[in-house]
């Protein structure tokens, strides 16, 4: 006998704000927005990502859609709040309802963004809204293995590192890399939850 124990609520597209930013539905008007948000940094041409290059975001926003009408992701445009500028994207993805799992991925953010507070605010909604609304029991993330900066980023986040699938996946450039994979579970959500509000407390401080 086989049992199951899936979410609490079904992922479903939903708006979260707080912290200084807005994560709303990805639409295909956004494709502008993002466009012009990679250009800061020439983010595309990072090898470890999968950042749009420009005249290719309507496409990446297709697929987005396509995986959240196949019921295995529920893509986000990222707005500061400040500004109510786009200033990048993220996700929920490899979405397992039977067991209650999800991962968060296809993050980028504007250059000018990064190592701010967006992606502390954007994680410390997307986990609330995964653990105390949908009730997902396990949420993951996975990296390049050379994305170093992705796994700090990551790991201070409190996830913890469960191992490396070798020979994984192809990157943009048709090399093949190996994927880091790590993991938070339900139980260790209050006290990361406590972790991440510090880290913006501190920033706001600043």
């Amino acid at each position: 006998m086989t049992t199951t124990q899936g979410f609490r609520i079904a992922p479903a597209p939903v708006t979260l704000e707080g912290y200084g930013v807005k994560l709303v539905p990805l639409q295909q008007d956004h494709a502008a927005s993002l466009e012009l948000a990679a250009t800061d940094g020439k983010l595309w041409q990072i090898r470890v990502t999968s950042v749009p290059e420009p005249g290719a975001a309507s496409g990446y926003i297709s697929e987005a859609l396509a995986g959240q009408h196949e019921g295995h992701m529920l893509p986000f445009a990222v707005i500061e709040q400040g500004s109510g500028n786009i200033i990048g994207t993220t996700r929920y993805h490899d979405i397992a309802h039977p067991v209650a799992r999800l991962e968060i991925g296809y993050t980028w953010y504007a250059k000018h963004w990064q190592r701010t507070h967006v992606n502390t605010a954007s994680k410390l909604l997307l986990l609330r809204h995964a653990f105390e609304v949908l009730g997902a029991r396990v949420t993951g993330w996975r990296t390049d293995n050379f994305n170093f900066a992705s796994q700090r980023a990551i790991e201070r986040l409190g996830a913890r590192k469960d191992g490396v699938l070798r020979n994984h996946a192809l990157r943009r450039d048709g090399s093949v890399r190996d994927t880091v994979m790590y993991s938070l579970l339900a139980g260790e959500w209050p006290e990361v939850e406590k972790h991440l509000e510090y880290q913006l407390k501190l920033r706001h401080a600043d």
